[in-house]
């Protein structure tokens, strides 16, 4: 058996992406998502998820405000630290709880001027960072290359063949951006999110899934399974 977790990034970005990954959750096959906590709509998106016990929420850090603008100098990484902190306890007051995860907008945390304040933090906290842990991230779900549409990658014959490809025999995360377009989302990545949505919520998913012995978790259930392997093998 493999076991994959369905992350659904920017939560809290607009009115939209929250509706967005809550249906996906409820009604398709994401299991976890990451949020936002600098943006107009992160309050709403803490609330609509208090209702989803099963969905875990992690930190998606975000290194620029509302605008767009920096709030950290990439070349130098000053602020960094500051900023992670600021989020983390933001997120704390709008979950009122820790973060099951952790991992950043556009992937900033890859900077090597910035990772190690990600590491820093990952580890002061106990949580995941994406690909700074055992649980293999996949992230060619995605609908944009080269600033074209490619809708084909975001189909459910896309989705399974990317999973075939690339699904390792352990645990595995597939990040995802579903969302609803709405005024409020600043993003390029717009119509790519409905047809993400549409092929998560998608009923032959789940049976493409069983068929390929592969299971859907969250990440605490992800971390979980790993413990125990790491468990069993050292006792041998």
């Amino acid at each position: 058996m493999r076991y994959l977790v369905v992350n659904g990034d920017d939560l809290g970005a607009s009115p939209g992406v929250n509706r967005g990954i809550v249906t996906a959750h409820r009604q398709g096959s994401l299991t976890s998502a990451s949020l936002m906590v600098n943006m107009p709509a992160s309050r709403e998106a803490a609330q609509l998820t208090q209702d989803l016990p099963a969905l875990s929420v992690g930190l998606h850090a975000n290194l620029t405000d509302a605008a767009g603008r920096p709030l950290v100098d990439l070349d130098t990484g000053e602020g960094c630290p500051a900023v992670l902190q600021q989020q983390v306890n933001r997120f704390y007051e709008l979950m009122g709880r820790p973060p099951t995860h952790l991992d950043s907008h556009h992937n900033v945390h890859r900077h090597p001027r910035l990772l190690p304040y990600f590491l820093e933090l990952a580890l002061q906290h106990r949580v995941p960072l994406r690909e700074q842990s055992p649980v293999r991230y996949i992230c060619g779900f995605y609908g944009q290359w080269g600033g074209e549409t490619h809708l084909e990658q975001i189909s459910v014959e896309g989705l399974m063949r990317l999973l075939d490809e690339e699904i390792p025999e352990d645990v595995a995360e597939l990040g995802c951006h579903p969302g609803y377009c709405d005024p409020e989302l600043r993003s390029s990545y717009r119509t790519e999110r409905e047809a993400e949505l549409q092929t998560l919520c998608d009923r032959t998913v789940n049976e493409l899934l069983s068929a390929r012995r592969i299971q859907l978790v969250n990440f605490g259930e992800a971390m979980d399974l790993l413990a125990t392997v790491t468990l069993d093998r050292g006792s041998r």
